[in-house]
């Protein structure tokens, strides 16, 4: 397939597949009869989107919401790229935490949630640990693959080279390990939205996990379907903006070349 063709296939693919769910959705709505508080008709969602955009209140949600996930990501970017870095380098103590490490992976993270509220309460600080929380392991782990990923060979030149260890992390191991971080990255920032609405939906009183909640007590279905659209818009917005920073950062990788070559 040609370069053009290729760029323009997700432009027009994304917007026949949306009409055809749409028009799925309301044939089965319609035909079947499904009562609106178990599946609204897409009119009726379009409508709850609408009410909810132009109300003031659904905007300082999505702000709170916003917040905690990108304190969370950075937090977790932050930490996730230094624990990466030394244990990637330090094989020992990488087996000596291994145990520890795949015990905390393993565990359901919701678990934790209750203990978060009681440790710093119903506000935001809760959210954004549980956020940070989900989003560390990914980075972590990549991170620490991206610096084993270093060929040894490569560091065996650049000490026949003669250069220093700050000439060989800049030059060698930091562009090699940068597509790893990216790669965590772009999946942390998905696990950082979740960790804060499932904070939100299971102990706050504000965000859009918050009105997940009330839209349920209320079982208002086109508000809970609508808040559900403006959750993946705002998780394909920093998906967006993650990606296109590795586009801008490593715009050498083969990651970023292969949307570009014919």
């Amino acid at each position: 397939m040609e370069r053009e063709e290729r760029n323009w296939l997700p432009w027009v693919s994304t917007p026949i597949v949306l009409l055809l769910v749409l028009a799925v959705w309301t044939l089965a709505v319609t035909a079947f009869g499904v009562s609106e508080f178990i599946l609204p008709t897409p009119a009726d969602v379009g409508e709850a989107v609408l009410r909810m955009l132009a109300d003031a209140s659904t905007w300082g949600h999505v702000v709170i919401t916003l917040t905690e996930v990108a304190l969370g990501f950075l937090a977790a970017l932050a930490f996730g790229l230094v624990a990466g870095v030394v244990l990637g380098r330090a094989e020992w103590l990488e087996r000596a935490l291994r145990p520890v490490l795949v015990a905390v992976q393993v565990v359901p993270k919701v678990a934790f949630i209750p203990l978060f509220v009681i440790w710093f309460g119903f506000g935001v600080t809760s959210k954004i640990i549980m956020a940070a929380t989900l989003a560390f392991f990914p980075i972590m782990l990549n991170v620490m693959l991206g610096v084993r990923s270093v060929e040894r060979g490569h560091r065996d030149v650049m000490l026949g080279l003669g250069a220093r260890r700050w000439a060989t992390f800049r030059d060698l191991e930091l562009p090699s390990t940068l597509p790893y971080v990216f790669a965590g990255m772009e999946v942390a920032i998905v696990f950082a939205v979740i960790g804060a609405v499932v904070g939100e939906f299971l102990g706050g009183s504000e965000g859009l996990g918050y009105l997940v909640v009330v839209s349920l007590n209320a079982l208002d279905a086109p508000q809970l379907f609508a808040v559900i659209l403006l959750l993946a818009a705002l998780g394909c917005l920093l998906y967006l903006i993650v990606n296109g920073a590795k586009r801008f950062v490593i715009p050498w990788h083969e990651s970023v070349l292969a949307r570009d070559t014919p």
